[in-house]
């Protein structure tokens, strides 16, 4: 069975501060967000009807804003709100839930100071990023042609949408392939992360992380959460620059984000990978967390 579009799903979508019927949560074609990219978003998840790190998450969506220079019409609490009245009006127990803020369509230029600042929150039932069955021996991954821009050319520590277009662009590459997600490079070569997640990798002999450190591409919340978890299991973690071909010194590596959680990796281009026990033990810690089995 075809999936529904998301402009054809029913209930009700917080809109600029009321809840409207989902098919109804429209913008004008000549809104600024659509054409020149003045919009920006979070990604979150609700585990048994509660929102992990949902502070966190509006916070950041905060910020990403004020990087475009838009300023929200709400407050922090009223977003959290929002995000909590969503899941509960639409019944949602395991799903994401998408905040959205974009400038409006009072002017058509590159210059936007008058547009009205929208914002909006959907939520919806969503089970695994990547299918279940693929997560336990790993999803393969190439190499993108596309490279993570220069922090100088791009507000990079945001969630911009504008920054995903290349994003799209290497996944459909990596489809296309027959792979399932593509590995990027920042704009000096070295290794970033994955189209729309962080990445680590494993050394087995010394039990240590390694991972790249976010100097021109999003610090995930669950990057830091598993980082976290890392320190507390007196594992070591290694931020640093990470070359290309360094891929085959590694045992294990798998990606983090809200979407793919902890998704091992068995493939990346030529080298090949182990789910190794590091991996599950750090999948069911964070399992753990977002279930609040743990405290952190």
């Amino acid at each position: 069975m075809e999936p529904v579009p998301f402009d054809k799903r029913s209930g009700k979508i917080w809109f600029d501060g009321n809840l409207v019927d989902w098919k109804n949560a429209t913008i004008h074609l000549l809104s600024h967000g659509l054409h020149y990219a003045s919009c920006v978003f979070e990604g979150e998840r609700a585990y048994n009807g509660e929102i992990f790190k949902l502070r966190q998450h509006t916070e950041r969506l905060f910020y990403s804003a004020s990087r475009m220079g838009m300023k929200i019409p709400f407050t922090l609490d009223e977003i959290d709100n929002a995000c909590k009245l969503i899941i509960k009006e639409q019944k949602v127990l395991n799903g994401y839930i998408r905040p959205v803020v974009w400038r409006g369509s009072e002017m058509m230029a590159i210059s936007a100071q008058k547009t009205k600042i929208h914002v909006a929150v959907a939520a919806w039932e969503w089970g695994t990023y990547f299918d279940p069955k693929i997560k336990t021996i790993g999803i393969k991954l190439n190499i993108s042609k596309w490279q993570k821009p220069s922090p100088k050319s791009i507000p990079w520590d945001s969630k911009a949408s504008g920054i995903y277009m290349i994003s799209t662009l290497s996944k459909h590459e990596a489809e296309k392939e027959g792979y399932h997600d593509s590995l990027m490079l920042d704009y000096e070569g070295n290794v970033a992360e994955a189209t729309g997640a962080n990445i680590f990798f494993v050394h087995s002999k010394n039990n240590e992380l390694h991972t790249p450190v976010p100097d021109s591409f999003l610090d995930g919340i669950t990057r830091q959460s598993i980082i976290d978890i890392a320190k507390e299991l007196n594992i070591k973690v290694h931020q640093r620059k990470i070359k290309p071909d360094e891929l085959s010194k590694f045992d294990g590596c798998f990606l983090t984000g809200t979407a793919a959680e902890v998704t091992p990796i068995s493939q990346i281009g030529n080298h090949t990978y182990k789910v190794v026990d590091l991996i599950k033990k750090l999948d069911e810690y964070y399992t753990k967390l977002v279930n609040k089995k743990i405290n952190h």
